[in-house]
């Protein structure tokens, strides 16, 4: 993280040049509800509505199947529509980001959220280490030296393996109680998997009460980098070293980390069949 630049005083990407998002979007759940209609795709975008408090532009919310009524849990059809929305914008500044329950989803409904920073991550810069490659090709790795631990996955022969991967750990994740939160990067291209425990911290009166009246919940966009300060105060004594404690706060201990990295690739390795260079 460079100074102040993980603020939104940073560029929002809205150069003359930038790509006109809400365009894309339109365009897209037409296309989509259009292929659907003939029987091309079985998959449902129900809506696509802007975020009352959106951080950056074109924030919105990506909310399949709404009229099902569905629980903020992942299933292997509606991440891959999260993969191909990222993959039809086509550009690498618009994110698609996913938060669990206990990982600072704040609705209890099945959505995603999106939007469009023209500044790289913090996280997208991080040196990763390779754990493991998959017999569909898709590759595997684990954050190093970044505040919060997490997986990186990438490669395979199609968006539908890599989406179907991911997809399974979440699910693994979900019904293990282990909260996490997800980056759909670089067009679907590279996906983040971020285990975080902030909210049974704070439920355990353990969270740091330095970091409690920043009054900032550790989602999707904050373990990714890109935090919206709420008071002058913070925003004046912002630094890298601050905020990198604050994301510390929110990720699991190495301990922890391992243990869960274990069972992850231990869940993979049965589900699929795994190349030999797994690093426990």
């Amino acid at each position: 993280m460079d100074g102040k630049s993980f603020g939104l005083s940073c560029s929002l990407g809205m150069e003359d040049d930038s790509l006109n998002l809400s365009r894309f979007l339109d365009k897209l759940f037409r296309e989509w509800e259009d292929r659907k209609a003939r029987g091309l795709f079985h998959h449902d975008i129900s809506c696509c509505e802007t975020k009352v408090s959106p951080i950056g532009y074109c924030h919105v919310l990506l909310t399949p199947k709404i009229q099902d009524c569905l629980p903020q849990r992942i299933d292997e059809e509606s991440f891959l529509i999260a993969m191909y929305v990222a993959r039809e914008a086509r550009n690498p500044f618009f994110r698609v980001g996913y938060n669990s329950l206990g990982g600072f989803a704040t609705i209890n409904h099945l959505h995603f959220q999106a939007y469009y920073l023209k500044v790289k991550y913090p996280v997208e810069k991080a040196t990763t280490e390779k754990l493991t490659t998959l017999v569909n090709g898709v590759s595997i790795a684990q954050l190093v030296d970044y505040p919060v631990s997490g997986f990186v996955f990438e490669g395979g022969a199609s968006l539908l393996y890599l989406s179907d991967v991911v997809a399974r750990v979440c699910i693994f994740l979900q019904e293990n109680n282990r909260p996490f939160n997800v980056l759909i990067s670089e067009s679907g291209n590279r996906v983040f998997l971020l285990p975080q425990c902030y909210a049974e911290k704070q439920l355990l009166g353990k969270a740091s009460q330095e970091f409690l009246e920043m009054r900032i919940n550790p989602a999707i966009w904050e373990l990714s980098g890109h935090l919206v300060l709420k008071r002058k105060k913070d925003y004046d004594e912002a630094s890298e070293p601050n905020i990198c404690r604050f994301l510390v706060e929110a990720a699991l201990s190495v301990t922890e980390y391992q243990e869960l990295k274990r069972c992850v690739l231990d869940f993979l390795a049965v589900s699929y069949a795994c190349n030999s260079d797994i690093d426990s």
